[in-house]
């Protein structure tokens, strides 16, 4: 009922009477879901401004996904978890653990989860850039891919400079996630678009083409600078 009621709202505003029709279900059991979506902050509501005795509910954000029975992963949190041993020298262990967690419960509540990873790498970013800036290209990927390395995010090794494409080895993000066909290091994109963005001073793209949920060894990006141009 919920997912037919945000499916509906992704695409317009609808009135209370709209969604009753829509959801074919007794007014009463319509208005305790739109009550409870409500004080999640998931919808909100106004006065219709051709009825104000009438409310127009509409989604807050722009993070909500439907979620079908077959798309959930109901088993992946077991198996990472079997992966760390309690009382393990390796604290990453646990920090891995802790962002899959995360993941899979988002997941789970049908969130739109890119866009929110994206983001939040892009934050990142912003905060990493001084701590590996340099002014040469080559030099500046040197110092990412050691601080990839120093926090056992991955091995990062430059493949190419026209366009510049950096691989991911052992990525954190994806390297035991179960193959989809579809990219999942949302959050190493946004960190490299802030990252590459701030070092050549322009809007620039951190396109992922391979990833391990793929079905490849590694996690391929390609850097792009919005508008052309050769990078230095």
């Amino acid at each position: 009922m919920r997912r037919s009621i945000l499916a509906a709202l992704r695409e317009r505003e609808h009135t209370f009477e709209e969604l009753v029709v829509l959801a074919g279900r007794a007014k009463s059991t319509v208005s305790v879901h739109l009550q409870d979506l409500t004080a999640a902050g998931v919808i909100g509501s106004q006065p219709d401004p051709e009825d104000s005795r009438r409310k127009v509910f509409f989604l807050t954000g722009d993070l909500v996904a439907s979620v079908s029975p077959d798309d959930r992963v109901v088993d992946a949190l077991a198996a990472y978890a079997g992966a760390y041993q309690a009382g393990s020298r390796d604290p990453n262990a646990f920090y891995r653990l802790a962002f899959r967690a995360i993941r899979v419960a988002l997941m789970q509540e049908g969130v739109l989860l890119d866009p929110l990873l994206s983001r939040a790498g892009e934050w990142i970013g912003e905060e990493l850039y001084p701590a590996v800036a340099h002014p040469e290209t080559r030099a500046f990927c040197t110092n990412i891919a050691r601080f990839w390395e120093e926090h056992h995010l991955g091995r990062i090794e430059v493949a190419g400079t026209e366009p510049l494409v950096l691989l991911v080895y052992d990525c954190f993000e994806c390297v035991d996630l179960p193959v989809t066909g579809r990219p999942a290091c949302a959050f190493d994109s946004g960190i490299l678009r802030a990252l590459f963005s701030r070092h050549y001073g322009r809007p620039t793209a951190a396109v992922e083409t391979r990833c391990y949920s793929m079905g490849f060894d590694h996690c391929r990006f390609e850097i792009a600078v919005e508008g052309g141009g050769r990078e230095e």
